[in-house]
């Protein structure tokens, strides 16, 4: 094995696989915000082909600091003032080959700011969405778990995908069946379905009322997504039972501590969380293309 880069200036770079325990180490800094990251390192390393991007590394005084993802999301991770501008530096020499940029709303904000004369107008830009996290369950009386939310069996993808798509959809603002068809869509649908991280309630005729899915995991959290209900069963109850069942499976197979992060408008979604127990630790910001 090749032995790992030994900076002492002040730098950037695109990491390699010899960086994995550095990298990892500078995600364990914030697993909660990092989680969605920190999944895909953990199960691909840093080989851009396996990865699906490139890890960019920033270093100080030769120590890695900071860290950008960049694959189909542009992600700053543990990132400096100093770190962004290096980070925007280098995306704006390689050109925008991002569907969004995602990421803490403080560096995010910086890294857009500093994108936006080259890579700008943005589709949409969602300046504070709520990153909020929960340990625990919701007292029964306050909210029960849904006895009828189970993990979807992989031979209902022909009923959840309907679902997952409109969910989709309603929340990007495009479809996902856009370009390929929807093939990396269905695979990933596929992936979490087949991993038991994806969750629904069904009606009596088989329709998906309620879903969620775990999107990204590892030992000490995990995050979940796609929350969705069936739009003519909204206001009828089902959203907190169904959230205090996913976070049940979650707390007691996946990670201590469950997080998700929802946009700052989307109040009735904010106050459904907030019953289950989850509590705003910080804010996530995102730049839509």
């Amino acid at each position: 094995m090749r032995a790992p880069h030994v900076l002492t200036q002040t730098t950037s770079r695109v990491l390699e696989p010899s960086d994995l325990d550095a990298a990892l180490a500078v995600l364990d800094r914030e697993p909660v915000a990092n989680a969605f990251v920190t999944s895909r390192v953990q199960i691909a390393g840093l080989d851009p082909w396996r990865l699906g991007g490139e890890m960019w590394g920033w270093y100080e005084d030769g120590m890695l600091t900071s860290l950008c993802y960049a694959g189909a999301n542009l992600v700053p991770i543990c990132a400096t003032p100093r770190a962004v501008r290096a980070f925007a530096d280098r995306a704006r020499r390689a050109g925008r080959r991002c569907s969004s940029i995602v990421g803490p709303a403080k560096s995010t904000a910086d890294l857009w700011r500093l994108l936006e004369p080259q890579w700008g107008p943005a589709r949409e830009v969602r300046r504070h969405q709520p990153l909020m996290v929960a340990d625990r369950l919701p007292e029964a009386e306050t909210v029960a778990p849904d006895p009828y939310l189970r993990r979807v069996r992989k031979d209902e993808m022909e009923k959840i995908m309907p679902a997952c798509v409109a969910m989709f959809t309603e929340e990007v603002g495009v479809s996902p069946l856009a370009g390929d068809g929807g093939l990396l869509y269905q695979a990933r649908v596929a992936e979490l379905v087949g991993s038991g991280r994806a969750f629904a309630r069904f009606d009596a005729d088989g329709k998906v009322v309620f879903k969620a899915e775990i999107g990204a995991a590892t030992d000490r959290a995990c995050q979940i997504q796609g929350v969705w209900v069936a739009p003519e069963y909204r206001g009828t109850g089902l959203a907190a039972p169904g959230m205090a069942a996913v976070l049940r499976y979650a707390l007691a197979d996946v990670a201590p501590v469950a997080s998700l992060y929802v946009n700052d408008f989307n109040t009735a979604a904010r106050r459904t969380y907030q019953r289950v127990g989850f509590q705003e630790v910080g804010a996530f910001m995102s730049v839509l293309f």
